[in-house]
């Protein structure tokens, strides 16, 4: 499907839980509490669906914060990322309460089977009009995995592989039906046409899985693929397998370069650069004036607390920040055992220039818990889109993965007051292009066998 004009792709950036991805946001005074209520997203659709976001996204992990200390009673008083429901659920609550917001959700290949990845997707997509994506990802600590019946997290590289051969079995099996396999012909008694039905029979390193598969081609064809893998074998997977591309950028140079980098890698995969999104995690946050704003964020950056940041990283590195002094350097047995987001330690140590950092570094440079993690555009609606089109022009990124410091008056507030503006300059649509997310996001429907 071409696009005749290009439009910025937004994204909200949500978790099933009681914070959102910036943690204090549960402590900020207009942060509503009831996050245990379908209402509570209800209002998160509403909010999104006015601003014609693209996609709602839920991340998730599968162990809450427990590494610090090897403890999780800190992390549970302090409210970091505790509650983790299961998003598809919020999702699907989501999704009945909006008719055209997309809806994407993140699901395990290192804990999941890929039978039941591709069912459940399959089955939302049909109820949810062919809106559903999936976030592929590979997991990050040994906490997830010692809730699924494994002592430790596999090691960052194998994961990867299992997941390209993942990935696969899920592909296959949602081409196993035929666009025209079903007839449901209630006068001869013919449901669907047999020969169109086919059996995966996938015998390979690390999955077998027979099929027939049991939910027929959704309305997209199949779900839209994310992927946010920031290390190099990361970079590789997305570059293969990812239509919707999430990255950190802290700057537009870094932007630039990643952009252009990763892009050259789909290219070198064989695919069309064009046809894959790349969109950086942000926040924005707006007021009426500059002012306002700015007073804004002086109330959200005072919500951050020390526990926040060091929780995360433990979690997200797989590594117990309470384990040695600030200052102290890692090893390098302890740098080739971090199995979690290795993106996070690439960017410490090119932005240090320490190929041995200290848990002080990780602290400073990844600003995990803080708004500073992510890029944040600051200001009255006209300063926000200035700094979004600068970005989107400069061809930093296709569009914006928004994170909001509190919930749901970040997304009320953009929907209100930015998205308007960047409508105005032709930046953003004015209303869906169609039913699906594919139509949405200017992506043709999904062919059996494109992938291959």
């Amino acid at each position: 499907m071409a696009q005749a004009t290009r439009e910025m792709v937004l994204i909200g950036f949500l978790q099933a839980q009681n914070c959102s991805n910036y943690v204090g946001s549960w402590r900020h005074p207009a942060s509503q509490s009831d996050f245990l209520t379908p209402d509570y997203f209800r209002r998160i659709g509403t909010a999104l669906e006015a601003g014609k976001f693209h996609l709602a996204f839920f991340d998730d992990r599968l162990a809450m914060p427990d590494i610090l200390g090897s403890d999780h009673k800190a992390a549970v008083e302090a409210g970091v990322r505790v509650v983790k429901m299961d998003p598809a659920t919020i999702m699907m609550v989501m999704g009945l309460a909006t008719e055209k917001l997309g809806l994407g959700t993140t699901y395990s290949t290192t804990y999941y089977e890929p039978f039941h990845v591709a069912r459940v997707f399959s089955t939302m997509d049909h109820m949810l009009g062919g809106r559903v994506a999936w976030n592929v990802v590979t997991s990050l600590n040994s906490s997830e995995a010692r809730n699924f019946s494994q002592f430790e997290h596999p090691p960052h590289d194998l994961r990867y592989d299992k997941a390209d051969e993942f990935m696969e079995v899920v592909l296959g099996h949602w081409d196993s039906w035929a666009d025209d396999a079903l007839i449901i012909d209630k006068e001869s008694g013919r449901f669907a046409d047999g020969d169109k039905v086919t059996r995966l029979n996938h015998e390979g390193e690390y999955y077998r899985s027979r099929g027939p598969f049991s939910v027929p081609r959704t309305p997209q064809g199949r779900p839209v693929l994310i992927q946010a893998g920031q290390s190099g074998r990361g970079q590789r997977f997305a570059a293969q397998w990812g239509e919707l591309v999430f990255t950190v950028s802290p700057t537009l140079e870094a932007g630039q370069r990643n952009y252009k980098s990763f892009k050259d890698q789909v290219a070198a995969a064989g695919r069309d650069p064009d046809s894959i999104r790349v969109a950086p995690a942000t926040y924005i946050i707006v007021g009426e004036t500059q002012s306002m704003a700015e007073d804004k964020r002086a109330v959200i950056e005072a919500q951050a607390k020390k526990i926040d940041s060091l929780a995360l990283l433990s979690e997200a590195l797989n590594f117990d920040f309470g384990s040695m002094p600030m200052d102290q350097p890692f090893t390098d047995e302890q740098l080739d055992n971090i199995s979690g987001l290795r993106g996070i330690l690439d960017r410490v140590v090119a932005t240090t220039g320490n190929a041995k950092p200290t848990l002080d570094d990780f602290v400073t440079i990844s600003k995990r818990g803080t708004i500073g993690e992510f890029q944040c555009f600051c200001g009255s609606p006209k300063q926000v889109a200035d700094h979004m089109e600068e970005w989107f022009v400069g061809r930093a990124c296709d569009g914006f993965v928004l994170a909001a410091p509190f919930l749901p008056g970040g997304y009320e507030d953009i929907s209100r007051l930015v998205v308007p503006e960047l409508q105005k300059r032709g930046l953003h649509q004015k209303d869906y292009r169609g039913k699906t997310l594919r139509e949405n996001l200017s992506l043709d429907r999904a062919q059996v066998g494109d992938w291959k």
